[in-house]
């Protein structure tokens, strides 16, 4: 059933305006709300079949949960951004931010551009209820009646800290939005992509900052950030790519440069190997522990020479028949006790722990009439050993790797490690 048949059905079993159903419908099953929960959100809202539907009642925040299907709330602006999102063909462009009052914080969506700043005190009537990432969101839209109130909210230091929306890297979270940073281009390259519109040309590549770094989209090139040096950018958010969050510049963000160096701090964060993957993904983290095994499609691999991914007998899952590029790669179990990760080590970290090149690699295996035998040299040469890993931690349905950026036998005491790790068991 069309989404215009299920809108139809709903005015007519409620007593309501066909095309104000629709374009709340819209408005959920856009944000992945499944069409029966839709439906049965906007029974709730209507009272059921009733023409007035009621007054939602009003409720503090922290009250607040995805069983409500409209209520009244009176909060704080934190932040509200722009941002563009694509619909059964048609751009929408949405105002989305975070909303605070004495009890907590909630994330929102307006469909209708209130002329919400941050700072803003507001009051907003049936604002609708949806459950987005297991957590309730308000959605502001054409049934929303929203006022400004002249006297301000008393809200918590940590959420009036908030406002405007200045953050570090550190700080970011996947589905933070309308966000203010100031960093340093770390890494950028100019792209072309298969976009919604066709090739489109972004910029990608990484920011850093004091706290840490992060990878970055440029959706709408700026000159300011493919110029390198340091950069203010008002209005981003972030998204997860490939498990690990990435900050989005969009059309909507503001980028100026600044005049100023910002120092990137060399450090990473480290963590036992399962704290780590309870995170659900972390960029530029660094683990230590054994190396216990050396996964199946390690040592000598051939990729597809149109999308680089591993080949297997000449065979790309995309491509189809292709003549494979020979290159290398380790795929390493690493365990510290706590957990355990696959770490993935591009060609030179391979040569590294191979103690050869590729033209090496190729020899060995042309001599042994296996390829096997490269694999197997790097088993010998790393299994059994401790390793310090930094890179960049993913967790997915296939499980958790870390895409290496250096891979180096450790130096520490695993005595003294052991010891500690006892203590801090017994605390």
């Amino acid at each position: 059933m069309e989404l215009d048949d299920h809108a139809e059905d709903l005015a007519s079993d409620l007593g309501v305006d066909k095309e104000e159903v629709k374009s709340d419908l819209q408005n959920l099953v856009e944000y992945s709300v499944p069409v029966d929960e839709a439906k049965q959100s906007l029974r709730r809202k209507y009272g059921g079949g009733s023409s007035g539907g009621g007054v939602p009642s009003s409720k503090d925040i922290a009250e607040i949960t995805p069983e409500d299907g409209n209520v009244t709330v009176t909060g704080v602006v934190l932040t509200s951004g722009k941002r563009s999102i694509r619909y059964q063909g048609s751009d929408h462009v949405i105002v989305e931010g975070r909303l605070a009052d004495e009890t907590g914080a909630i994330d929102y969506t307006a469909w209708e551009d209130f002329g919400l700043s941050a700072g803003d005190t507001i009051t907003a009537g049936n604002a609708g209820v949806r459950e987005w990432d297991g957590e309730p969101e308000l959605n502001l839209g054409e049934s929303t009646s929203l006022s400004f109130e002249d006297d301000s909210l008393d809200i918590p230091a940590a959420y009036a800290d908030e406002i405007g929306g200045d953050a570090q890297l550190a700080d970011l979270q996947t589905g933070d939005r309308a966000v203010n940073i100031e960093v340093a281009v770390v890494e950028c390259e100019r792209r072309t992509i298969d976009g919604r519109d066709g090739e489109t040309e972004i910029l990608s590549g990484v920011f850093g900052d004091e706290s840490g770094r992060l990878p970055f989209t440029n959706w709408d090139p700026a000159p300011e950030i493919e110029d390198g040096g340091a950069v203010r950018i008002e209005n981003a958010y972030v998204q997860e790519f490939r498990g690990v969050p990435e900050v989005n510049v969009s059309e909507f963000s503001t980028v100026t440069a600044l005049d100023r160096e910002i120092e990137v701090g060399a450090d990473s964060t480290t963590m036992d190997v399962g704290e780590a993957v309870r995170t659900g993904g972390i960029y530029d983290v660094e683990l230590v522990g054994n190396a216990i095994a050396v996964r199946d499609g390690s040592g000598l691999i051939q990729r597809c020479p149109e999308c680089y991914r591993v080949i297997q007998k000449g065979q790309c899952r995309t491509h189809g028949d292709v003549d494979g590029i020979d290159d290398l790669r380790v795929k390493a179990i690493l365990d510290d006790g706590t957990g355990a990760v696959t770490v993935v080590l591009d060609d030179e970290l391979t040569e590294d722990v191979y103690g050869g090149t590729l033209e090496d690699a190729l020899e060995q295996a042309r001599e042994a009439m296996d390829q096997e035998v490269v694999a197997d040299t790097i088993r010998e040469h790393i299994v059994g050993k401790e390793y310090r890993v930094r890179g960049h931690l993913s967790v997915d349905e296939y499980g958790a790797n870390v895409d290496a950026e250096s891979f180096e036998e450790s130096a520490d005491d695993p005595e003294a490690r052991a010891a500690a790790f006892l203590e801090e068991v017994r605390a």
